[in-house]
Order: C-alpha cells, then structure tokens, then sequence
C-alpha cells in the first residue's frame, strides 16, 4: 500500500480514527469543522484524489458514506440533512493531496437559505436566478 511519510493523513497525525475498513478510515474534522460532526472518510492508501481511486475503493467508499450517515443520525437526532464533498486539485480548494471526502451534517436552521447547497464554492452562483 503507498504511503507518504510527509502526508499528515498517511501518518494519522491528529487523527483520531473513529472507524476503518480495508480502503479507508474515518474521523471527525475537528480542526475545521464547517457544522459539528463534520465527518471525513480516508483513503488508507496515498493517491491524491478522488479520481485516483480504483473500483474496489469505490465500491467500498459508498459503503462508508451511508454507514457513516446512519451512525451520525444516531448520534445527533438534530441532523435532517448531508453535504458530500470531495475537492480536486489545488484550484478547487484541495489543501491535503491525500484522497479525503467531507460528510457534512446539516441542521434545519443551520443557514438562513440552504438552497444551492454545493454550489455555494463559487458564492455568487450558489443562489438560483428562478427559483
């Protein structure tokens, strides 16, 4: 499996893993979080992104995200809603090269208008002209 000793993911440094599989591992962003319990799942083996991984990966990567949002349905009966995002390169905003996708819980409330969701990366296209 690669690994990268310069990788901040590779070595687990503040990483306190609160679950794992073959592929990846999970943990809470407790270093950024955009709403509490923001989730992160990891790729156990260096490649930059997401687009880098194979099809057992993937397979077990989809696996993850639904285990993971039932877990954190149980754990805050408050959440009524997920972002799932992954950034691709430096210009979309990727600062760890190191595969990673964000869960992000939502709470009703949690933003005066949620609607654009994902699209809010480019904030002035996030609101829709006609809706």
């Amino acid at each position: 499996m690669s690994k990268d000793n310069n990788c901040i993911f590779c070595t687990k440094i503040n990483c306190k893993v609160v679950s794992s599989n073959k592929y990846f591992f999970v943990i809470r962003d407790t270093s950024y979080p955009v709403t509490k319990h923001h989730t992160l799942i990891i790729s156990n083996r260096h490649v930059s992104d997401y687009f880098d991984l194979n099809i057992d990966e993937l397979d077990y990567l989809n696996k993850e995200l639904k285990k993971q949002k039932e877990k954190l349905v149980e754990l805050d009966n408050k959440i009524t809603g997920f972002n799932i995002g992954v950034n691709v390169g430096k210009d979309s905003g990727q600062s760890i090269l190191h595969c990673h996708i964000h869960l992000i819980p939502r709470r009703k409330g949690d933003v005066k208008d949620p609607r654009g969701g994902v699209r809010g990366v480019i904030p002035s296209k996030q609101k829709y002209s006609k809706v």
